[in-house]
């Protein structure tokens, strides 16, 4: 289980540094593709992380349930 979750741990990373790479990448580009791209890219750089806590919250929650 740990293996897994260092695993999914540094995804979950590689997933964000690109993310914020390509935020920054289609910030500079001045095109109306890349505007519409930025604004997916803010987007998914902030709710890719609180989706990631929220099923941290919801795994904890039903393993404590599960234990007892």
């Amino acid at each position: 289980m740990e293996k897994k979750k260092r695993i999914l741990a540094l995804a979950g990373v590689i997933i964000l540094v690109v993310l914020y790479l390509s935020t920054l990448i289609f910030a500079l580009i001045d095109s109306p593709w890349a505007d519409t791209c930025l604004k997916a890219a803010v987007g998914a750089t902030i709710l890719v992380p609180v989706l990631l806590y929220g099923y941290i919250l919801i795994y904890r929650l039903i393993k404590k349930n599960h234990d007892k």
